[in-house]
């Protein structure tokens, strides 16, 4: 199993954030340059964490991107439910009526178990455990 990059760079993004959350706005062009990630990739992702309230956004000259929460308060399991739209591996824990063999299938307990110790190691990660 693989993350997609919206959730490792949206992971690394957030960090970035959390490494400065006392400074105030953060604009997107410095993380951007920071991490190597391009700005309309990362543009993207902050309309996804804005949605989920993980990020809040101040316009103007000294404007940017700040975390709407203290470090301490965002896991990590959180930001990646966010920007992979789900919590589960396969699509049939998540929604059982998608597949006809869901209740019968032996390996759909597999994959719930897998989810579930997935993001219960995730949940249990905060921003500022990290820093």
């Amino acid at each position: 199993m693989k993350l997609s990059t919206r959730s490792r760079y949206g992971t690394r993004m957030v960090l970035d954030l959390a490494k400065r959350f006392d400074e105030g706005p953060v604009r997107i062009g410095d993380i951007a340059e920071r991490e190597g990630i391009s700005v309309k990739y990362l543009e993207q992702l902050i309309i996804l964490l804005k949605q989920a309230d993980f990020i809040r956004s101040v316009r103007g000259p000294k404007g940017g991107h700040m975390l709407s929460r203290p470090p301490e308060n965002i896991t990590v399991g959180e930001v990646v439910k966010v920007l992979e739209g789900g919590m589960n591996l396969t699509v049939c824990v998540e929604n059982p009526e998608k597949c006809e063999k869901s209740m019968d299938c032996v390996t759909r307990d597999v994959w719930e178990a897998a989810s579930k110790a997935m993001y219960d190691k995730l949940d249990s990660m905060t921003l500022a455990g990290l820093l």
